[in-house]
């Protein structure tokens, strides 16, 4: 196994000169309402059984479909309109992700309680560790890494692959030797993977609508969650009811 490791890791580098760089993918996201509420310090036993009766069966079922788009060193991430809604409107908020791989940039439009707001700037940084395990996604072999959320302090796992070249992902997620095709936060909470990938020889960027907001410091930002996420838990309130997880 270590014999593979260092195999997969060796064509990491020759997949970076050769591999390619243009492409779209469709990422599919999963929540899983119960996994993240049994997590909760204040959740009991019979709180954690009374919503698993409740909203059980229901956990995981609602797809949530995103686009990344990608092409030299640029790339943006946004939401995809789905015919199938249940009959509700998930995603209002503005969910936005634009990176500039080459420049280490961003430009992000994000809403928190209601309010829009832009985050632009440097690149947030990963401190990633590459472990000795693969996966195929889609057809591409994956190597696993991990590091830490920057706001909830919990597991981030990915799962990366070198033949896409771009240090890139989902969910802003950068810094790994490879395109970041599946996606596990703290576990099972919330789960992405890719569904489609489409490579081509060149690909045009979508035109992204207006946006307007308040423009703050990321870090800024992230007190703004790490507050509001405390004084709910304090509360004995789920705060990712009205956030994003």
């Amino acid at each position: 196994m270590k014999k593979l490791f260092i195999f997969f890791l060796f064509f990491c580098l020759v997949q970076n000169l050769f591999g390619q760089k243009y492409g779209r993918i469709t990422f599919e996201r999963k929540q899983y309402w119960i996994n993240i509420y049994s997590k909760l310090p204040f959740a009991t036993k019979e709180d954690i059984e009374r919503e698993m009766l409740t909203w059980g069966k229901e956990q995981g079922k609602y797809i949530e479909k995103y686009e990344l788009t990608f092409r030299d060193s640029i790339s943006s991430y946004v939401a995809k309109e789905s015919e199938e809604n249940y009959g509700y409107s998930w995603v209002e908020d503005e969910y936005i992700i634009t990176r500039n791989y080459a420049g280490k940039t961003c430009k992000d439009f994000l809403t928190l309680l209601g309010k829009d707001y832009v985050l632009e700037g440097d690149s947030p940084k990963y401190k990633w560790k590459i472990l000795n395990e693969i996966k195929e996604i889609q057809g591409y072999l994956c190597m696993k890494a991990e590091t830490t959320d920057p706001i909830k302090q919990t597991k981030i796992t990915a799962w990366f692959c070198d033949k896409i070249p771009v240090q890139g992902g989902p969910e802003g997620l950068t810094g790994l030797p490879g395109m970041i095709l599946g996606v596990e936060y703290n576990v099972d909470d919330v789960t992405l993977e890719a569904s489609k990938i489409e490579l081509v020889d060149n690909v045009e960027m979508p035109k992204l609508k207006k946006m307007k907001g308040k423009t703050i410091p990321r870090e800024e930002f992230n007190a703004k969650m790490i507050k509001y996420i405390k004084e709910q838990i304090e509360g004995k309130r789920n705060p990712y009811w009205t956030i994003r997880y």
